[in-house]
Parts: structure tokens; sequence; C-alpha cells
């Protein structure tokens, strides 16, 4: 994935001012039409693309060949300290499908997780050259359609809704000039330490290599913020789930603040989150081949974001999902776990139920539950679509059972029917490279504006306890100890 090194002169580096856009690819955002809906005026196109995140790209000293970092290290000459590196070195463009496996067709996106040596990415969906898309979604549905036919267990593909800023944080850090356009300013709910530039400055203090991933490390920061995770899933399993953080934005912590380790539960943001998973909520059969929600076919994927007084403005109280396939609109399965009401949907309510059933303390409550998801939701946030595969708990949270000390008949545990060794991120590199995640046909706006069907009534029971309709015109515990997205 980088390139051979070449002499430089540290003069070329006097010049530079920090983390720096390379010049040696030309960086072109494949296309990636999305479509905002409206009941009253249909559905308008615009001109969306998408960037590949910044932690992917080839990081060179400026003006030369000179790699920054080499498989999970720095270079300590380049990189001797954060400010030094930021000044030296250059994130560049990206041949997105020739090294990275990400081509777009029309309204589609293929991600694929093995292209040489390149394992898994991430891409943002871009309202311009230079600025991410920005959600804002109260009151409002997010549908996409995707054919996760070919991932199988202890893969995931995900699309969720993190609140970065527009421009990737130029404006806030001076010291960042690469912005957007070259996919910065990442955070999420796991504050996540392999971000090897956060805030506009290397990350390079107390870096460690991974001791099982020869791509990834961890330095002394993380980068924080609240996140919405619409879909993390393979052929197997699938899970929605929102993270709240008391923290505002996009947020570089240290220490206890992270959250990780022994401070999973001291950290700033949630990250466990409330997940709904129809398999560990008691419907094993709900979704997978063959299911009611067949997963050999390309699905439909609507979430509804409700709030208390129906408007924009008002407190985010309820999230819905409902999937469409061949034309039949599926309301999400209803839970089947003793002490948790028979819902389908995620409110306060549903998720104080399933910690004290699942013995999971209760982190959600703590950080604000959906009114702070809420908040992060109204201020707006960036869409994020990857494929990874799990370094720390080998996927294992979302598909199999977890934690596997535990008997699989323990509340909770089970969360889909893969084998315990079937995550194991070497075997998944070497023998499922080929496999692929397509995500297409993104659309976002008025509730019962993004899609169209026939309902079947099932699972007609909403969070709240009242009758849930098909809202459609007729015409884990979420990144248990690891980062959404890989």
């Amino acid at each position: 994935m980088f390139r051979a090194s070449a002499l430089f002169s540290f003069s070329l580096l006097a010049v530079a001012y920090a983390q720096q856009a390379g010049t040696n690819t030309a960086e072109t955002h494949p296309s990636l039409p999305a479509q905002q809906c409206t009941t009253s005026g249909g559905c308008k196109t615009l001109s969306t693309s998408v960037v590949l995140d910044g932690n992917w790209r080839w990081l060179h000293a400026v003006g030369t060949y000179t790699n920054c970092y080499t498989g999970n290290t720095w270079n300590a000459t380049v990189c001797p300290d954060a400010t030094t590196c930021a000044t030296n070195c250059a994130l560049d463009g990206a041949d997105y499908t020739g090294t990275y496996g990400i081509t777009a067709s029309g309204n589609a996106l293929t991600l694929t997780f093995v292209t040489g040596a390149n394992v898994g990415s991430r891409v943002y969906l871009m309202a311009s050259d230079t600025e991410y898309q920005m959600f804002k979604l109260l009151n409002q549905e997010f549908t996409f359609d995707v054919d996760m036919s070919n991932l199988p267990c202890g893969l995931n593909g995900a699309v969720y809704l993190v609140e970065m800023d527009a421009d990737g944080g130029m404006a806030k850090y001076s010291t960042n000039k690469a912005g957007a356009k070259y996919g910065t300013g990442y955070c999420d709910a796991q504050c996540p330490r392999d971000i090897k530039f956060i805030n506009g400055q290397a990350n390079v203090a107390g870096w460690t290599g991974s001791t099982n991933d020869t791509n990834a490390g961890e330095g002394n920061w993380g980068t924080c913020c609240s996140e919405m995770d619409i879909w993390e899933a393979n052929v197997n399993s699938a899970a929605y789930t929102p993270h709240p953080c008391s923290v505002t934005g996009q947020t570089r912590c240290t220490g206890a603040d992270c959250g990780q380790g022994d401070n999973r539960y001291a950290g700033v943001c949630d990250a466990d989150g409330c997940d709904f998973n129809s398999y560990r909520m008691g419907n094993t059969a709900f979704l997978g081949k063959g299911s009611t929600v067949d997963t050999s076919k390309k699905i439909t994927v609507v979430t509804q974001f409700i709030t208390s007084d129906n408007t924009s403005t008002g407190t985010l109280s309820e999230i819905r999902r409902i999937y469409v396939q061949n034309g039949v609109v599926v309301q999400n399965s209803n839970v089947n776990v003793a002490g948790v009401d028979a819902v389908n949907s995620i409110t306060d309510s549903f998720c104080a139920e399933q910690k004290t059933a699942f013995g999971d303390q209760n982190y959600f409550a703590t950080k604000g539950g959906l009114k702070t998801m809420g908040t992060a939701m109204a201020t707006g946030m960036v869409l994020a679509l990857s494929i990874w595969d799990d370094h720390t708990a080998d996927m294992l949270w979302l598909d199999s059972t977890y934690p596997p000390s535990k008997s699989t008949t323990a509340p909770g545990v089970a969360r889909g029917p893969c084998a315990a060794s079937s995550g194991d991120p070497k075997t998944l590199e070497s023998g499922s490279g080929s496999s692929s995640v397509t995500y297409s046909n993104i659309k976002f706006g008025d509730i019962g504006s993004t899609y169209t069907g026939s309902s079947t009534g099932t699972g007609s029971t909403s969070g709240s306890g009242t009758s849930t309709s098909s809202t459609g015109s007729t015409g884990g515990t979420a990144a248990h100890y690891a980062q959404c997205g890989g």
C-alpha cells in the first residue's frame, strides 16, 4: 500500500506548514449520488461523492516518496513529534479501484474486502469537493439498499453517522491543510486511538504497533464523538445502535476519557451503545439466508428517527427499523426476551430493560440516552460506509457468542449463528479476500418519503407499545472493544 522510500532533503520540508495534501496522485472522488425526499415533492438527486478516510492513505514526506508511516510504525526521523510530523508529511490522493477495491457505478458503491495489500476501507459521503454531506435526521428517515450476500461471518459492512466537522477540521485546526477532501477528522464513540492524525497533529506520542495487525497501532490520543450505527451486518446478523457522548463534536481524548480497557465506563462516550440485533433479541429466524429478511438478496433498510413532538426540533424519542424486499414492507422483529417488552424499536425504556435483562451496565443512560443522541443529530453528522474485520474481538459481538466465555443460553450472549472461530482476521484475509458489500440508492427525508411497498404487518408493535403502520407511501453491543468501520 505504501510506495518505496526515496532520499529527500529536509530543506524541502521547511516550507511546509502542516498536515499536507500530497500531489503525487490526483485526488478524484468517485461519484455516488444520493437523494433528498419530501412527501409533497418527491425526491431530488444530489451531486454527492465519496472520499477515502485519511487513515488508509499513503502518508509521505512532502515533495518526496519517503514514507512517514510504514506497516504499523512511524518514521522517527520525519516524525519525531506530533507537530513536526504534521509539518513534514502529506496525505496523498487515492487510486480507489486499483489500490482499495472501491468501485462506484450509478448510485451504487461496492467495497471489496482485500485488494492487493490493502484490507478493508472506510469512505464518507461528500456534498462538495471539500466538505462532507451533513445529515440532520430528526423527524426524518434514512434509507439505502444493501447487497451483503457475499459478506460472510466475521466481516462487517457498516453504515453509520458520526459527529465529524463538515470540513474535516480545517477551520478548527490550522495544522490540518488536507481537510475533508482527503478524508480527515474522523471520530466515533469508541474514541479510537489508531487514527494517525487527530486535530491536525500526528498521533506519534506513545504509539505502539499492534501485535496482531501489521497495519495498525495505537497512540496516546483518541478521537471521540457521538455515533449512530444505522447498519452493522453480514449475511448472518445485523444490528443498529445509538452511541451518545458527553462531548460535543469531534473531541480529542487522553487517558481515562478515551474509555478503553478498565476505563470503559469512565470515558466520555458510550462505547457499548444500545443495540437492536434481532437474533440477540430472541428472533433467530428473522434475518439471514432464506429468512424473513433474506440476506442472499438485496435489502432496502429504512431507519426512522422519531421525535417527541414529531418535529425536527423535538427530542429524539424512538428509532424505528423497517425493511423492504421484493416490494414488501417488513416491520422489524419483536423482542422475545424475558424481562423486555415485546417491542421492535429502540427507546430509552427498551434500552433500560435490555441492559437489566442482559446484566449490562446502562452507560447509555449515563451519557444521556436518546436525548443526547438527538442533540448530536440536530447539529449534523457525517455518513460513513465501510467494510472491515475485527482484530480485537473477531466480530463475535455481532454474529456469534459474546463474550465467548459465557454460555450461549445466557441472556444476550448469542448474537448470531456463526462459529466462535469464524472471525479470525488472518483466516478471513487469506481465504475471503474477495468478499464485498454493495450499498446503493441512498435516500433521506420526510418520514414515509423514501420507500414504497405493501405492508406485511410483521412485528407491528412499536417501542412505545402502540401500533406501527407502514409509513411508506403505497405507490453486541456495537463494536465491543473495536471501532466501527475498522
